[in-house]
């Protein structure tokens, strides 16, 4: 197994982590969790041996071969598949040493071995791995230096995958990806039949794939059984434990050290205050866990809202060429409070969309009317290179807020993230979600009745994602949204729009069937040596899976059912409300009156049914996801 043993490991002075412990065992799909810059990244580079430790030893099987995602996107002119397939060293040695091998006993050898290891079907393997993170079979035979570094990294976590070592460490995988190469991503790990660890923020993945989480806080590394949620909630037991603990003790003390301070001067109480001495000196002090609050994120709202629709887009073509648009037949409608995601693999037009909806695209035919003093925020991930390396937080805000006294400015410096000393700090020092936050902060300066978010997330730890969902939510204008973060969709998402074949379409369904229908359509598990057996792979974890998501999705449905029930008979009393709320109803018609009466005590009846069957559809789906 993976053993670290009373490990320290400080950089720069810093102690990140402080004479700690933890055994992973062979096999073990572990979520790697921790706030930003607590020491996770170090963390793996002392298990790749890049760094010494402090004190302590890391222990790996020798035999063990260890995969991460390479730092530099790979280049040059050989194909993707081809970049791919070399990834499995031996295999690649194998075939190259074949091709100038005479001794009859070392071909036979080589070709031994190459069976052994399923050499031949490796090129099947390479592209369902490719496919699966969004490369079409065209784009697998291209040379890699075409593609643009966002796409070669992907090119990179594919070699990872495909190599199949046995202990995969990942840093951040999803970073490079879209949701539907996300999607692919979960199914893959967690089938993935050897060890690996991810670092992620990202909760679905970590709800999907992982079945223990590593969690670092504090310097100190603690190991928990099960998904994220599982974590969370094992966690919060934890820390509650730990206060009352840490209050009993307290209180112990206190009465402890009152008798000793009563009675160490009298002689025929000396024995029993001594006693009491030496039971303090014994008790092992408790801390209770501090809540380390994020710091929350908030949009300005709007002076005013619009009259909808704030866009309107009428049978629009987009793109940047004439005659060979991206987008064709675009009619869409925005109305001042919607929640949209947008779906569709990079390089279908999703961003092409949200610049012809920013205004920073005209299209070619069709037209796009907006509201009159329509604003719009527009956030983007690569727009941190136009960020200025050398200046504040505080600069960037007094830039926007020209003869405003030094008060107001450092209120909305601190109002978007970064009160006192953190305000004076260089933009090149902030970490990558510090960063972010400073992004959304300018893009949302002005109180825009739109905001668009391209990729918030990326650089944001767990709770800055959950921070921003709650601010999404507050928000009282439109929001248009890429993400491939699933948490931040459900959560803040009420339509799903899918950019796809030139053109873009509502979806009706949610993101669960959306994840069947990607899955599907890049296709799954191929056989071979990087996804073992089908007894290796199925260890007793993955039937009770199965049978857990089959019993979901009926019980998933009686939910949708009854909540519709729940609005139908519910928008009716209030029709009847209105009606019996005429103030002549009773003298003009009593018998009409005396019918609405009864009408509304049969629709409350019904509406009390359907909300217990909502009760009892969503309580079972509570214990089928448990």
């Amino acid at each position: 197994m993976l053993s670290l043993t009373d490990i320290s490991i400080r950089i720069a002075g810093r102690l990140l982590i402080d004479h700690s412990s933890v055994q992973i065992v062979p096999g073990a799909r572990v979520g790697f969790v921790g706030r930003n810059g607590v020491g996770k990244s170090t963390l793996f580079h002392a298990i790749r041996g890049e760094l010494p430790t402090e004190t302590g030893t890391i222990a790996i099987p020798p035999r063990w071969r260890i995969g991460s995602l390479a730092q530099e996107a790979p280049d040059g002119p050989e194909s993707l598949i081809e970049v791919v397939l070399k990834a499995d060293v031996e295999r690649h040695a194998l075939l190259r040493e074949a091709e100038t091998a005479h001794d009859p006993g070392r071909i036979a050898d080589i070709q031994t071995r190459l069976v052994d290891i399923d050499a031949h079907s490796a090129p099947a393997r390479a592209a369902s791995i490719l496919s699966g993170l969004g490369f079409s079979t065209a784009d697998q035979a291209r040379p890699c230096a075409e593609f643009s570094g966002g796409w070669r990294m992907r090119v990179a976590l594919a070699a990872t995958l495909f190599a199949a070592p046995d202990l995969l460490l990942l840093d951040e995988p999803t970073n490079y990806l879209d949701l539907e190469g996300t999607l692919w991503l979960e199914d893959h790990l967690a089938h993935y039949p050897r060890t690996v660890i991810i670092i992620s923020h990202d909760r679905d993945l970590l709800d999907t794939s992982v079945d223990q989480i590593l969690h670092l806080d504090r310097g100190k590394l603690t190991l928990y059984k099960g998904t994220y949620s599982s974590f969370e909630d094992q966690r919060a037991t934890r820390e509650l434990l730990d206060a009352k603990h840490a209050r009993r003790q307290a209180d112990e003390r206190k009465r402890l050290q009152a008798f000793v301070d009563r009675f160490k001067a009298k002689a025929s109480k000396a024995r029993q205050a001594q006693s009491r001495v030496k039971m303090l000196e014994r008790m092992k002090p408790v801390t209770a866990l501090v809540t380390q609050d994020v710091r929350e994120i908030s949009f300005p709202a709007p002076d005013k809202l619009l009259s909808p629709p704030i866009i309107a887009v009428d049978d629009a073509v987009v793109g940047y060429d004439p005659e060979a648009p991206v987008l064709k037949r675009v009619t869409l409608r925005i109305d001042e409070d919607d929640r949209i995601a947008l779906l569709g693999a990079n390089g279908n037009g999703k961003s092409t969309l949200v610049k012809l909806l920013a205004g920073k695209l005209q299209p070619f035919d069709g037209k796009v009317v907006r509201a009159d003093k329509l604003s719009i925020g527009y956030f983007a991930q690569h727009q941190t290179d136009e960020l200025d390396l050398d200046g504040s937080p505080y600069d960037h805000v007094r830039r926007l807020m020209q003869g405003a006294p030094e008060t107001k400015i450092r209120a909305r410096v601190g109002a978007i993230g970064f009160s006192g000393k953190a305000g004076d700090t260089l933009v090149r020092s902030l970490s990558g979600g510090e960063k972010a936050r400073l992004l959304l902060g300018l893009a949302t300066f002005f109180a825009p009745n739109m905001i668009i978010l391209d990729e918030p997330t990326n650089h944001l730890d767990i709770d800055s994602r959950a921070a921003l969902a709650e601010a999404i939510n507050e928000f009282p204008g439109a929001v248009i949204m890429v993400s491939h973060d699933r948490y931040l969709i459900e959560a803040c998402a009420d339509r799903l729009w899918v950019v796809a074949d030139r053109t873009v379409t509502p979806y009706d369904g949610d993101l669960d069937d959306y994840r069947r229908a990607v899955l599907s359509a890049r296709g799954l598990r191929m056989s071979g040596r990087d996804r073992g057996s089908s007894a290796e792979r199925d260890d007793g974890r993955e039937k009770p899976k199965r049978d857990k998501i089959e019993r979901r999705t009926p019980l998933k449905q009686k939910i949708a059912d009854a909540e519709a029930e729940i609005e139908r008979i519910t928008g009716i009393i209030a029709k009847i409300d209105v009606a019996l709320a005429l103030p002549d109803l009773f003298k003009r018609d009593p018998k009409q009156a005396a019918q609405l009466g009864k009408a509304r005590a049969s629709a409350a009846s019904a509406l009390q049914r359907a909300e217990e069957k909502w009760l009892e559809a969503s309580a079972s789906y509570d214990e089928a996801t448990s």
